[in-house]
């Protein structure tokens, strides 16, 4: 089917096949679509349907509770054409060539426990994939209806292995699910690199990172890339890694080694929500250093006019990226240097 997107900048046209969504279709094809999550529940890739027939297959997501049904409003991601069809969306699209996402398979292997509801595992792709550092893919399984997102731990240049963490929560299907899982392979489908929360050693700035949970996981990758190419040579590196007790925390050997391979251009905080900080660094891991109280507002405290020239990455539950945001703003950081990731 042909799709034509009515935006601010004026409108374009790309094709899209019968089982796929209007927004990976688009994307795949190099359009710079409205995005976040990419899986329902941010509600970004909203669009208005305004000729030809479409099909949402996730009435009930999240990210629709701010549409018009009765406008025509969908969420692209979640939304396949039925016809040929032209859309409007409320914000302004360009073309790119850089790392456009695509459709692969992998196997998931390696799944191993990190703390009680966290868990490490491997994706070995069906062919190599490009990704910047910071960004995400989007996973699905014939066993579970839809996607789910998860940033990539290590970086490598066309890698045909990935790596995630994940944390189980409370009725997460695809986390229950991967959790059950008694064999060590799995099948799955894999759609991306997808994400703006990136990281450009070209422009030269210090790295801010703020992650709640499972959310470092798009800053081991930023830290990976920051070592390996030599950034903190030049550039100074803070992170803030919150969870909610000492026990709860992980990756902990691997941050330890940035921080020594940085040679002081590298702090790490390990900020513990509910619990008292007994010392002032990691007991067995003394370059960590440990502090009291919720991520953002740690992080806030420290950096109290410390931002100059700095690029601040946020990631984890949506609400703690949103009290880390307005404090950036409240602090004076542009959201121009402000790059995030929520899901949920």
């Amino acid at each position: 089917m042909k799709i034509t997107v009515e935006s601010k900048s004026g409108s374009c046209a790309f094709q899209c096949g019968d089982n796929e969504t209007i927004l990976y279709a688009g994307l795949h094809q190099g359009l710079n679509l409205p995005y976040e999550c990419a899986t329902g529940t941010c509600g970004t890739c909203r669009a208005r349907v305004m000729s030809g027939e479409v099909e949402m297959r996730w009435k009930e997501a999240p990210g629709a509770k701010k549409l018009k049904p009765d406008k025509g409003d969908v969420l692209m991601c979640q939304t396949r054409a039925l016809s040929d069809c032209v859309l409007r969306v409320p914000s302004e699209i360009a073309t790119t060539d850089n790392n456009r996402p695509a459709s692969r398979r992998g196997v998931i292997r390696g799944i191993r426990r990190l703390t009680n509801d966290v868990a490490h595992f491997d994706l070995y792709l069906g062919e190599p994939m490009d990704f910047e550092a910071g960004q995400f893919v989007v996973l699905a399984t014939g066993d579970l209806s839809g996607g789910r997102a998860y940033s990539m731990v290590n970086f490598d240049n066309s890698t045909a292995k990935v790596a995630f963490v994940m944390k189980r929560k409370p009725g997460g299907g695809f986390s229950d699910w991967l959790f059950a899982r008694k064999d060590d392979e799995v099948q799955v489908e894999v759609f991306g690199p997808l994400g703006r929360a990136i990281f450009r050693p070209e422009e030269g700035k210090n790295i801010v990172c703020i992650a709640g949970g499972s959310g470092i996981a798009g800053m081991m990758s930023i830290l990976e890339c920051a070592t390996r190419t030599g950034h903190f040579r030049n550039y100074k590196g803070i992170v803030f890694f919150g969870v909610r007790a000492l026990s709860d925390a992980f990756y902990l050997e691997a941050l330890a080694r940035y921080v020594t391979a940085s040679h002081g251009r590298l702090q790490v905080t390990i900020a513990l929500s509910h619990e008292d900080a007994k010392t002032p660094t990691h007991p067995h891991y003394p370059v960590l250093r440990l502090a009291s109280g919720m991520v953002h507002d740690v992080a806030a405290h420290a950096m109290q006019g410390r931002y100059e020239n700095a690029v601040v990455y946020v990631a984890g539950p949506p609400i703690m990226v949103d009290s880390a945001i307005r404090a950036l703003i409240m602090g004076g950081v542009p959201t121009s240097d402000i790059r995030y990731d929520k899901f949920s």
